[in-house]
């Protein structure tokens, strides 16, 4: 609300001395303290001269301590695969006794 009061000001310096910049205006009001001058007053109406322009927000944010995390297992679209036989070429139980390890044999 006091940017208007900058334009203003440095207004009234360029109607003193045409020769002044801007920077030159800022320097003499921002980076040298603020000597008590002729237009103290009004040099103490810029923005950020006096402490009543400044503003101080403190937020506290919270922060979880642990973060926890879960992943859920994919859901399974996998159809389990279905295998037909022709009755014909059904093995046999008989058959599988064919392929018993060899036994022992002892002679007396």
């Amino acid at each position: 609300m006091k940017l208007p009061v900058v334009f203003q000001h440095y207004a009234e310096h360029k109607a003193e001395n045409a020769h002044i910049s801007i920077l030159e205006f800022l320097d003499m009001h921002y980076m040298h303290g603020s000597p008590i001058d002729d237009d103290y007053a009004r040099d103490m109406q810029l923005p950020f001269k006096t402490s009543g322009d400044c503003v101080t927000v403190i937020a506290a944010a919270y922060v979880p301590g642990v973060a926890i995390f879960s992943i859920d297992p994919p859901e399974s679209n996998i159809i389990s695969p279905i295998f037909y036989c022709v009755p014909q070429f059904l093995p046999s139980n008989c058959l599988s006794n064919i392929w018993q390890p060899p036994k022992p044999v002892y002679f007396s």
